[in-house]
């Protein structure tokens, strides 16, 4: 398949699994001329995206986490604004003001940079706390209220923020209601021996995120955050999801579990990464993939000193091998 394949279709043909699955290809394969070695990361930020989810970026600076989101936003033919948070960063700066135009005698409004259907929070932790609230409205409920009034945001509104988790100085960590509303946190992780050379290789030949252009629409983009939707999940693995969730809550290191907005979260993400992979119905192994970057980042430590030493993530890997898992030939439903 060409890169055009989906700008050319006609409008309102609906998507299929099978064509969910050659979208996932396309856009790893897209993003893959720009980012390398990432593969999975990407169709981790595929999977949010299509779940109408938020990503958190967390690594050390360098390792690409910006250039990772322009290039899934560049991939999309979708409005796209950047904006880099600093400590004076306010929240009108973010959602918009009122003026008055002289001309017309009248207030106007002039819309904020979050006003757009991808929008890139790089360093959103150095943002003061006033700022980061701005963000709790748009994320959740899609919609932002300026002086007593409601404007709904654009569907899709997906939100790609980035923080580096070892400079603490100047920076402002992200409440719990914040990283609630985050879909997954992704690390990227250091590149490989092989994998840097690449990316010298192709830093000499000049390959930027400038050089993408969008092979999916907003239409058919809209279409897959539906179509995903149809794929089936069966009562049992509903109940795994709840029985990973409510271990959480029971952990002796924990004071705070998985909310239930977690789990919905690791439901939606488990149904677009089944549908992205071909198939219209989820199997445990989708839960056990996502259940790490979808649940760690909700955990809270009775210690916060342990907080910061990434032990989220073997708890909950810990909790994974300590959880039954449903049999595969009643998960399937017979396919």
């Amino acid at each position: 398949m060409n890169a055009n394949t989906y700008a050319s279709r006609k409008e309102g043909i609906t998507l299929n699994i099978q064509d969910m699955e050659r979208m996932n290809g396309q856009l790893i394969e897209h993003a893959g001329k720009v980012i390398v070695g990432k593969e999975r990361t990407i169709e981790l930020i595929v999977t949010a995206i299509i779940a109408s989810g938020h990503v958190l970026l967390e690594d050390v600076p360098g390792t690409g986490k910006t250039m990772l989101a322009k290039s899934m936003a560049s991939s999309l033919d979708c409005t796209f604004q950047r904006i880099q948070f600093t400590p004076d960063l306010l929240p009108s700066d973010l959602t918009g003001i009122h003026f008055y135009n002289q001309k017309s005698g009248d207030f106007e409004f002039r819309p904020g940079p979050l006003f757009a259907n991808f929008v890139l929070a790089d360093e959103i932790n150095r943002a003061t706390p006033r700022t980061q609230s701005s963000l709790l409205e748009c994320m959740e409920e899609r919609q932002i209220s300026i002086d007593g009034s409601t404007r709904q945001l654009e569907r899709p509104f997906i939100v790609i923020a980035t923080q580096n988790p070892i400079d603490n100085q100047g920076t402002f960590p992200l409440p719990e209601a914040q990283m609630d509303r985050f879909m997954m946190k992704i690390r990227m992780g250091y590149p490989t021996g092989e994998e840097s050379v690449e990316i010298l290789r192709r830093t000499v030949n000049g390959r930027s995120v400038e050089d993408l252009s969008s092979i999916i629409s907003r239409e058919q983009l809209l279409e897959a955050q539906e179509t995903y939707k149809t794929v089936t999940v069966n009562e049992d693995l509903m109940n795994y999801i709840v029985q990973l969730t409510e271990a959480t809550r029971k952990h002796p290191e924990l004071s705070l579990g998985v909310s239930p907005r977690g789990a919905q979260a690791l439901l939606k993400a488990s149904q677009a990464w089944a549908a992205l992979h071909g198939r219209d119905y989820i199997v445990p192994d989708d839960i056990k993939i996502l259940a790490e970057p979808v649940l760690a980042h909700r955990l809270v430590f009775r210690n916060r000193i342990r907080q910061q030493e990434g032990l989220a993530e073997q708890i909950i890997q810990q909790i994974l091998s300590q959880t039954e898992v449903p049999t595969e030939t009643i998960t399937t439903g017979g396919h």
